[in-house]
């Protein structure tokens, strides 16, 4: 029998008989704190009784497709919240098993009078909640989620439109207070550790891929606590930015080499509220320009966040091309082959692979490396369709959700959410490259191969000479490869095929969501404006207006 599964609990301790009372039992899975949690207020209240529990059903928190540092954040944000819990005298009670199954066994051995969660808004959960929501009607058990605001079932189609509803609902409410345990019993049993204790990444089945992933440069820990320790040092960030007169200090001047400052992960598990995470920003940046008024940027990655949480509703098949409202039917290549060599960082553009071994050693990419990696894979040089890359930054991201990272795929392989930024000369792997690593000490951290390559030759190795490959230890072909494809032949065919895409829409009506402007897009990809040539920099070569930045 599993360790935590619901029927081991027939036979309970003595003290754990004769119960009486409101019994609430809150069932965490994507909120993973204490703080701002609204639905574990309400299990709190009237009770005598209370239960935390998770259910590890090979889905939940995105577990379906998990590697070792996904997996390894999760159970890290797990340990942390059971101690938050021991603080207060109970624990955290994990299970593994069908949620209904589970649930079913507790309210029958626990005399359960209450359960709640938060609402996970996403569509791939509904069948889920749904059943679970039935059988609490059935057993005649309360049940209390909670919900989001909803538009008449129907999602704003445009970015632009969303900012209008979210500007007509106003500013979100604010976090609520921390949860209160005096006089609530909070059980635990005397075997706790070995029949509800949280498992090991090699205990639910996964291990490192590759051993980087136990000697990661950079780490990225888990847990409520975690979170808000981050939290103070990137307040510190933004106050130097605000005081310096921009904002979004994370996305404006990229650090690919410095520690950990971005909070995607903490909020994907729900280790910080969101809502903490904005009022945070917006109080902050009020104390330090009191007479000036909060820009549109401030937080405009949380409401990117959001809005592709809102266009997800509904939509089960948001995650794939084919029945898909929203996303355009593109003939995509398949190709097996190149699809590995792009995974384990092997195509041959230092840019490119360097970023992908960051993405399996360490979990985590900044949202420029991202876009580089995810235009090149689809629109930009290998034409391989957005959802066979999903597939693996579900797999390696610990900050991936089905949402938001099914939306940012659509968006950079212009099959949803733009129509602005159709050029695949945007995100040149060896132009983009030099604007974001200057120096090159990235690719040297994470390609190390090619750690003794001049610079001048770093982003395009293939063209040192021969002897100059010798001295630097590399010999390209041998130590590393040839680029897979030739880039400026590829993006052509690329572009062609694109156009060939667009002329079969013409005259015909798809919800093909757009960004505002122009503007929009470069601020979102960090492209200069202008160069000093005139016009606009595709980042295509290493223009005046890279080098200047």
């Amino acid at each position: 029998m599993s360790k935590g599964d619901a029927k081991e609990l027939n036979m309970p301790p003595q003290d754990f008989n004769n119960r009486h009372g409101n019994v609430s039992v809150h069932w965490f899975r994507h909120g993973l704190r204490l703080h701002d949690n609204p639905a574990l207020l309400e299990a709190l209240k009237n009770c005598t009784e209370f239960y935390p529990i998770f259910i590890f059903d090979g889905e939940v928190a995105g577990t379906k497709h998990v590697a070792f540092n996904r997996m390894r954040f999760l159970i890290e944000s797990l340990e942390d919240l059971d101690r938050n819990l021991r603080k207060f005298g109970g624990r955290l009670y994990v299970f593994h098993g069908q949620p209904v199954e589970i649930l079913t066994n507790l309210f029958k051995e626990w005399g359960v009078t209450k359960l709640t969660f938060e609402q996970d808004p996403e569509a791939v959960w509904k069948q889920r909640d749904d059943a679970v929501k039935e059988l609490c009607e059935r057993k005649e058990i309360e049940c209390v989620e909670r919900n989001y605001r909803k538009n008449d079932g129907q999602p704003p189609l445009t970015y632009s439109l969303f900012n209008l509803v979210a500007s007509a609902l106003g500013d979100p409410p604010r976090p609520v207070s921390y949860p209160v345990f005096h006089n609530i019993d909070l059980p635990v049993y005397p075997d706790h550790e070995k029949k509800f204790g949280i498992p090991k990444p090699q205990t639910v089945g996964v291990f490192p891929d590759c051993k980087e992933q136990n000697n990661r440069i950079n780490e990225w820990k888990g847990g409520e606590s975690k979170a808000l320790d981050l939290l103070e040092k990137r307040l510190a960030l933004e106050k130097k930015a605000y005081e310096d007169g921009y904002v979004l200090p994370n996305q404006y001047i990229p650090d690919l080499l410095g520690e950990p400052m971005s909070m995607s992960a903490h909020l994907r598990f729900g280790c910080l509220s969101v809502r903490r995470f904005h009022w945070t920003i917006h109080d902050l940046f009020e104390k330090v320009k009191p007479k000036e008024s909060k820009p549109d940027a401030l937080t405009c990655q949380l409401i990117w966040r959001e809005y592709f949480y809102v266009m997800s509703a509904n939509n089960i098949n948001y995650d794939k091309m084919e029945g898909n409202p929203i996303c355009l039917n593109i003939p995509w290549y398949r190709n097996d082959e190149i699809l590995k060599k792009w995974e384990m960082g092997q195509t041959g553009y230092p840019w490119i692979d360097a970023i992908m071994n960051q993405l399996r050693h360490e979990g985590w990419i900044h949202h420029v490396g991202r876009h580089a990696v995810a235009c090149f894979l689809t629109r930009g040089d290998l034409w391989i369709s957005w959802v066979d890359g999903l597939k693996i930054f579900l797999k390696y991201l610990i900050d991936a959700d089905w949402s938001v990272s099914s939306g940012n795929w659509m968006w950079v392989s212009s099959s949803a959410f733009e129509k602005v930024l159709q050029c695949p000369k945007c995100f040149c792997p060896v132009g983009y490259g030099r604007r974001m690593d200057r120096t090159g000490e990235y690719i040297r951290r994470y390609l190390p191969v090619l750690k003794d390559m001049p610079l001048r030759y770093l982003f395009e190795p293939w063209k040192a000479p021969l002897a100059v490959q010798q001295k630097a230890h590399c010999i390209v072909g041998k130590d590393y490869p040839h680029p897979i494809v030739n880039h400026k032949e590829a993006s052509n065919e690329c572009a062609s095929a694109m156009n060939k895409v667009i002329e079969s829409f013409k005259g015909k009506e798809v919800p093909h969501c757009a960004p505002s402007d122009d503007l929009e897009v470069r601020r979102f990809v960090c492209l200069p404006d202008f160069v000093s040539t005139g016009g606009k920099c595709t980042a295509n070569q290493l223009c005046p207006g890279i080098e200047n930045l």
